[in-house]
């Protein structure tokens, strides 16, 4: 399996801290790949290692990822159902690990990896970092997380003294790994009331907020303006309060659309029940208050309500991640997802600005040799130097003029594109005039096309008959398929064999090559073999590309 260019950047960082400090924390968001990540941390670290996980279903998700990623090294599951330690990597529930006569088992560590680190103040963590360390004080500790503001600050601080890295969610948009949000700021004239409703600098009082928003005027303009932009789209609405999110379900159920609701309060079942029912789209509209923030993944979402204003900017991005997602042909037949509407009635996008990528570090920083760091006033936590506020506490790290400019940019979200085919180890072949662009991996292939104003990606594994449809954007995303179509050649694709500096790739195409391909008149001059492999792997499979396009599209035009 191959990282993209910036998961090793992220990797890195997290390696160099960890080997300085003995602790690091690494912040990404949805999308960003954290568990691959964490996986090839704990690859470049070696020695025995603990990965602790939250939720049940994410132990063997974590464990099938880390053995792609380091398939040398062993692994197995302490959990209720199975206890084994492994020589390598194993994977455990906090739940159950955090008990003691389950902790008396636990050998020395070299390394802790804490998944969704901002849960870390938990007696549970706790226990096990402090036991941890007990057996072996020279253990190193590594956290990774989306929202580090979400948990304890002083407990965070005090288990990891660094931040190492931080992807924002602006470089996975640009790259094309998630979908585009489009704003619209609507201002129902509740901003001064809102600002009454902080109990300090740092936070709302969420019950005088959701007084604030939940009234009836407002309610009816949220659906007015949903009804404008959005209608039709699946939703999830993000509230200040129980009563709140209930009014805002029955006023949209009102108006004719369907819609349910989750809180904290309902029981586990009847919550999941709801849940599961969203996602098989029995209903529109999914309000709720503080429970699909993280750990919650539907991604044919494409619109986003926030009706609750946001004291850290984590929250919001992690809120808007939810419609951000691109959809998995495979999950969502027939759906296209080609950007998600945020509508944003609290005022967060206005207070916190844009969701662009945050300052880079510049050359001469490095030249110089200056450490790429700075120390946060607020809570003392080390942050990468270009950081515009702290990952942890949420203290603004930049100038008010500079902070008034960037979020004078909040209006006009635009977003540089990068060079995906640049950065991919693959070379990425325009063929048939540029009809169809194509990459062979040997193990496996991958190839992009637009099919009536559709933009698809397709891609094969050496040995199956089957031809996937890996994703599936509008007329103007070919990036986003294209990210698509790279990321599965990295997962299965032959590293070595296709690698852009290997020579066969620019040789000129063999004459049986040549003679399979039978180019009729065509001029063969400049066909290299890499090419001539591409076109052939065309030939091969064009039958099935175009069986599984026109497949989805039916789905498509019958899902409307």
């Amino acid at each position: 399996m191959q990282l993209r260019p910036r998961q090793v950047e992220f990797v890195d960082a997290c390696v160099g801290n960890l080997k300085e400090h003995g602790n690091t924390l690494g912040i990404a968001p949805t999308g960003a790949g954290k568990t691959v990540m964490l996986s090839a941390v704990a690859k470049a670290m070696g020695g025995r290692i603990l990965i602790v996980q939250h939720r049940d279903e994410l132990v063997s998700q974590n464990r099938a990822t880390f053995e792609r990623v380091s398939p040398n090294t062993p692994t197995d599951l302490y959990t209720a159902s199975r206890k084994r330690w492994s020589e390598g990597a194993t994977f455990t529930m906090v739940q159950t690990l955090s008990r003691p006569d389950n902790l008396a088992t636990m050998p020395a560590m070299d390394l802790v990896i804490i998944d969704e680190a901002h849960h870390v103040a938990a007696r549970s963590y706790t226990d096990i970092i402090n036991h941890a360390r007990a057996i072996n004080p020279n253990v190193r500790l590594f956290g990774v997380t989306a929202t580090p503001q979400r948990g304890d600050k002083k407990a965070i601080v005090r288990v990891f003294s660094n931040v190492a890295d931080k992807i924002e969610l602006g470089e996975l948009i640009a790259a094309g790994f998630l979908v585009k949000p489009r704003f619209f700021v609507i201002d129902c004239d509740l901003e001064e009331k809102l600002k009454q409703a902080k109990t300090s600098t740092d936070d709302f009082n969420m019950e005088e907020a959701g007084v604030i928003m939940n009234s009836q005027v407002v309610n009816d303009r949220v659906i007015e303006e949903w009804r404008k932009v959005a209608d039709g789209r699946k939703t999830v609405v993000f509230c200040s309060t129980v009563a709140h999110s209930q009014d805002v379900m029955a006023a949209f159920n009102a108006a004719g659309i369907l819609a349910n609701e989750v809180n904290g309060d309902m029981p586990d079942g009847l919550r999941k029940s709801v849940i599961e029912d969203f996602d098989k789209s029995k209903f529109t509209v999914l309000v709720n208050v503080a429970v699909l923030t993280e750990g919650w993944d539907c991604q044919d979402v494409s619109c986003v309500i926030l009706l609750r204003p946001c004291s850290f900017k984590s929250t919001m991005i992690q809120m808007i991640g939810r419609g951000l997602r691109k959809v998995d042909p495979e999950r969502y037949p027939g759906v296209i997802k080609s950007d998600c509407i945020v509508l944003d009635f609290g005022y967060s996008v206005r207070a916190h600005g844009t969701i662009e990528v945050d300052s880079k570090l510049n050359k001469e920083d490095l030249a110089t040799g200056i450490a790429p760091t700075r120390e946060c006033p607020e809570c003392g936590v080390t942050v990468p130097l270009g950081s515009k506020e702290c990952p942890v506490c949420g203290k603004c790290l930049i100038s008010d003029k500079t902070d008034g400019e960037e979020k004078d940019k909040l209006s006009a979200f635009v977003m540089t594109e990068i060079d995906l085919l640049s950065t991919s180890p693959y070379k990425w072949q325009e063929i048939f005039d540029g009809a169809v662009v194509m990459a062979n991996g040997i193990t496996a292939w991958a190839c992009v096309l637009r099919y009536k104003g559709t933009w698809y990606a397709l891609g094969r594994i050496d040995g199956s008959t089957k031809v996937r449809i890996l994703a599936a954007s509008g007329q103007d995303e070919r990036m986003e398929v294209l990210s698509s179509a790279d990321d599965f050649l990295r997962n299965f694709g032959d590293k070595d064999a296709c690698k852009k500096t290997k020579r066969w790739l620019t040789e000129p195409a063999t004459d049986k090559q040549l003679a399979c391909l039978d180019l009729g008149g065509r001029i063969n001059f400049g066909v290299t073999k890499y090419m001539a492999s591409c076109m052939m792997t065309w030939k091969y499979n064009e039958a099935r590309i175009l069986d599984a396009v026109t497949d989805f599209h039916l789905k498509t035009i019958k899902r409307k």
